[in-house]
């Protein structure tokens, strides 16, 4: 409980600092969506470079994991998208944001600390994997869908356009950047590697700050039944997902396939609020789901580290 604690409360004065700023006018009206060009552009493709360059090629394809929290992840995106046909949403590109809010795992803000609390820096790298996934699967997947959805063309243009805006996405290019690195034995200077660090660890802080300055007169909830059904996906049923994938069918070591459990009990991460905010769709219901999802996860969180271990 003391690691959930530690980490839940920080995320929560983050975002209080954010809406802070936002409700006294300490920053101006476009604050939000500058900081959140600066998180996307700069910060979160060196925080997910570093991580990738830093970790050997065979111990972040570990399959097995992959599909356990993959395959969860997956079914609870298209539960999530689902959502807009029960809520009267037929748009597509609007479903596929909000299938990433439903299934999004903090892993980069919540989960890397998290694991840190609770077992120490011998015991991140599930968490870094789960990280990259999120950032090179999850967020491409989010992309293509909305690109598809927000286009009036079709065919081969809407192919081509998808296309384009994955290969170059930072968020998909500074990963597999690093992902090369690692493979190619490259060691990174220091002071390369001082810069990733400094910009890279203003991802999370400044992610949820955006987040609490979007929220300035705002409401915190739209459609409460449209909140519940994410919040139960994001915090029930993606869990559960990833435990019967880990144990039952692909047999995980116990670390690991604790891992899938515990990162996909996670909240909704502030990765999602950033790709909505890129696009302009649902971006008031990520920001209240990420809210919303993070409160729960006091309860969802211990429940997984008691069962877990």
């Amino acid at each position: 409980m003391d690691a959930v604690v530690d980490v839940v409360l920080p995320v929560f004065a983050i975002m209080a600092s954010g809406y802070a700023a936002g409700r006294f006018r300490v920053l101006g009206p476009g604050a939000s969506e500058a900081l959140n060009a600066f998180v996307y552009w700069f910060a979160l493709p060196a925080l997910l470079f570093h991580a990738m360059a830093r970790v050997p090629v065979a111990e972040v394809l570990h399959l097995p994991f992959l599909a356990a929290f993959g395959g969860a992840f997956l079914a609870t995106y298209l539960m999530g998208m689902a959502a807009g046909l029960l809520f009267a949403r037929p748009n597509l590109a609007y479903q596929g944001l909000q299938g990433l809010a439903a299934s999004f795992a903090n892993t980069g803000y919540m989960g890397l600390p998290l694991y840190l609390t609770a077992y120490g820096a011998g015991g991140v790298l599930p968490a870094v994997v789960a990280t990259v996934f999120n950032a090179a699967v999850a967020v491409a997947l989010a992309i293509v869908v909305t690109e598809i959805g927000r286009s009036e063309r079709s065919g081969a243009r809407v192919a081509r356009d998808a296309a384009r805006a994955v290969l170059t996405n930072p968020l998909l290019l500074a990963p597999a950047a690093g992902l090369a690195w690692s493979a190619a034995g490259l060691g990174l200077p220091k002071p390369v590697a001082t810069y990733l660090d400094l910009m890279g660890a203003t991802a999370g802080p400044g992610a949820l700050f955006a987040v609490g300055l979007f929220m300035v007169g705002k409401p915190l909830a739209g459609s409460l039944p449209e909140l519940a059904w994410i919040s139960l996906c994001k915090l029930v049923l993606q869990p559960l997902l990833a435990a019967w994938l880990a144990w039952r069918v692909f047999a995980l070591e116990p670390e690991w396939a604790a891992a899938a459990v515990i990162m996909s009990a996670l909240p909704t991460g502030a990765l999602a609020f950033v790709v909505a905010l890129r696009y302009g769709i649902y971006v008031a219901g990520t920001s209240t789901a990420i809210l919303a999802t993070t409160a729960l996860s006091f309860v969802t969180l211990s429940v997984a580290l008691a069962l877990v271990g």
